[in-house]
């Protein structure tokens, strides 16, 4: 038997609609709809754990080591190239000699002398406060920002670096160093802490100038505080490698 309160109350009247019955119909069409859209988009796959679907940290990884290996090719077609030019290429040895002083600054060929290095490291995920009237640490006090390694490097340019490599990448005047969360992004490769900057120079000089920098002295209140990785290493004579990314501009333009 009917309830009352669904019947008609007269000959030719349409059984009304309660509002409960009508979100009942409207979640039924819903999700009948979300159904179709899986399934028209997985096209039988299991999109949970297809492994042609590759998360977004393994693309970035991918097509880091795709940059480093284009660079490496890079950088072997220029010195191919280098080569065939200088068996004649017409100048005069005053002309070799500006040519080979405008390639040491511009970092594109290799660099031998004494160097000092910078090790820069997060702190532990449950480091607490290990001075007294120190707040406890938020999540940011115990990583590695990107003004902390421009900070180094700044400060080993201005102590007279002849060449700074970060990681196994030579740096040049157009190099950004650049973090996202808690990776390195320099030159279109990935980089994780911890990160090393290697200086070619004179290391008192580069020594003095770390321990002058404002920005540095505000970091090592973070080292001593939270414990935030920092070393300072003489390596004595290294060898950083020459730039061998693209040297192309893409929004400066050299002035004419």
């Amino acid at each position: 038997m009917s309830n009352s309160a669904d019947s008609p109350t007269g000959p030719g009247r349409r059984p009304r609609w309660r509002p409960v019955r009508l979100l009942t119909a409207a979640v039924f069409a819903l999700a009948g709809l979300i159904f179709f859209t899986s399934f028209n988009t997985a096209k039988g796959t299991n999109i949970r754990t297809d492994a042609s679907l590759l998360k977004l940290s393994d693309l970035i990884e991918e097509r880091s080591h795709k940059n480093g290996k284009l660079d490496e090719s890079n950088g072997s077609l220029r010195d191919e190239v280098e080569s065939l030019a200088e068996r004649d290429n017409g100048g005069t040895k005053a002309d070799d000699a500006r040519l080979k002083a405008l390639e040491k600054n511009a970092g594109t060929k290799k660099l031998s002398g004494e160097a000092v290095s910078v090790t820069l490291a997060d702190a532990p995920p449950n480091a607490t406060a290990k001075l007294p009237g120190y707040p406890e640490p938020q999540p940011n006090d115990l990583v590695i920002h990107q003004q902390d390694l421009q900070a180094v490097v700044n400060a080993l340019w201005e102590g007279g670096a002849e060449g700074i490599k970060v990681m196994d990448q030579r740096l040049i005047s157009t190099s950004a160093v650049r973090c996202v969360g808690n990776t390195l992004i320099l030159q279109g490769r990935v980089y994780s802490p911890p990160y090393k900057v290697t200086a070619v120079g004179d290391p008192e000089k580069l020594k003095t100038a770390l321990a002058a920098s404002p920005q540095i002295q505000n970091y090592m209140l973070y080292v001593n505080a939270y414990g935030l990785g920092w070393k300072v290493d003489d390596d004595g004579a290294v060898t950083l490698p020459g730039y061998s990314g693209t040297v192309d501009l893409h929004y400066a333009k050299p002035v004419e």
